[in-house]
């Protein structure tokens, strides 16, 4: 059995750090980096696309809003061409820093309020698999288990990998629970290691209200920006492991 470990990172900018990325990039298997808009820069972006070369790391697009102050998990309003045009622009800048360090792009996931949007908009949905499928239809679309961000991904005829969150809440619906509520973040690794594992092995994960939620996942997300994020990655890979399950990237190595 295998599972990819990917981790949101890359959202440095300016002055400002987040994130431990050189830590936690030895741990996962695909990086999902900022493009510019809810974090990261070009020096950024560059630096995070050369520690996940060097690391053997999958790379992968992260668009979000433009949203910097709001870490881009504000809800924006825009019309499906300008989320069309707005993801369209955060690859092709990603692609260009990836091109030039020798790097390929392996995926697109879209970060915060847009990923979340996405998963249950459809006419969003379908402007950010357009974007995708425009710029290079070879790339995956990373979404949660069944949602419309997923339809959309396969409608265009992109290969879609259905991702699961070890280190978040979960509404019984399978929606992430609102980071706004308590508890929606897991800090605890045991906690974390446990429901990564028995989403690999059992598909499944528990809701906030006890349920059980049936999710097939292949790719596993842990946040670079989370407080301790090098442990509890370090801790996430570890019990997947001592679990036999192999951390690989959903595509292999694309060099």
């Amino acid at each position: 059995m295998r599972i990819d470990l990917n981790c949101d990172m890359g959202e440095s900018f300016g002055a400002y750090t987040i994130g431990a990325d050189a830590e936690v990039m030895a741990s996962i298997s695909s990086a999902n980096v900022a493009c510019g808009y809810h974090g990261g820069d070009p020096a950024v972006m560059r630096r995070t696309v050369r520690l996940a070369r060097e690391a053997g790391v999958a790379v992968g697009a992260h668009p979000g809003f433009q949203d910097l102050a709001g870490f881009g998990r504000r809800e924006m309003r825009l019309a499906p061409q300008e989320i069309e045009d707005m993801v369209l622009y955060q690859i092709g800048a990603l692609a260009a820093i990836a091109q030039s360090e020798g790097v390929r792009l392996q995926h697109v996931k879209a970060h915060g309020a847009l990923y979340n949007m996405a998963a249950r908009d459809r006419a969003l949905a379908d402007a950010i698999a357009r974007a995708v499928a425009a710029f290079d239809p070879s790339l995956i679309l990373f979404g949660l288990p069944g949602s419309e961000l997923m339809r959309a991904g396969a409608a265009c005829g992109l290969r879609v990998a259905s991702e699961g969150f070890a280190d978040r809440a979960y509404e019984p619906d399978g929606s992430l629970t609102p980071r706004s509520r308590a508890g929606a973040v897991i800090h605890d690794a045991e906690a974390v290691v446990r429901r990564a594992v028995r989403m690999a092995v059992d598909g499944i994960v528990a809701a906030t209200d006890g349920s059980e939620i049936s999710m097939h996942v292949e790719t596993i997300c842990t946040h670079g920006d989370t407080p301790g994020a090098q442990a509890l990655t370090r801790a996430l890979r570890a019990g997947l492991e001592r679990a036999g399950i192999a951390i690989a990237a959903v595509a292999g190595p694309r060099p």
